[in-house]
């Protein structure tokens, strides 16, 4: 048994990954929302973020299912939380990209609900 000090392991996050069935395309649609480059790419993943910080990737899955939010039948697998200053030009921004909107939107006065083109939902929000 020993009685000294012990440290715990340095852990840090690396990526967030999303299951889709076409990683090029939704890595494009993250890439230009969020203005990070490509870091590696093949064809069944991309890596997308910055020297030093953490990335988003994205793995090609052969017999993926889409999100059925806010149905439960097929879960939404990720979901991501994205801070902006203005909720209206945000999601304009994002739909232009080739997000989509859900007939549901829980509380739309502080943050909105889309849908990545994989459907993946994720929230724009003003809250900090």
């Amino acid at each position: 048994m020993s009685t000294g000090t012990t440290t715990a392991p340095a852990i840090r996050l690396l990526s967030i990954d999303f299951d889709c069935p076409d990683p090029a395309e939704l890595s494009r649609f993250y890439g230009e929302a969020l203005g990070l480059p490509v870091v590696y790419s093949s064809d069944d993943f991309v890596l997308l973020g910055r020297e030093g910080a953490p990335g988003l990737g994205f793995i090609r899955v052969a017999d993926y299912r889409r999100p059925t939010w806010p149905d439960p039948s097929q879960g939404k697998q990720a979901h991501m939380e994205l801070g902006v200053d203005d909720l209206e030009a945000a999601q304009a921004r994002m739909l232009a990209l080739g997000a989509a909107e859900p007939p549901v939107q829980p509380h739309p006065e502080e943050r909105r609900v889309l849908l990545d083109p994989a459907g993946h939902p994720f929230c724009i929000s003003t809250q900090s």
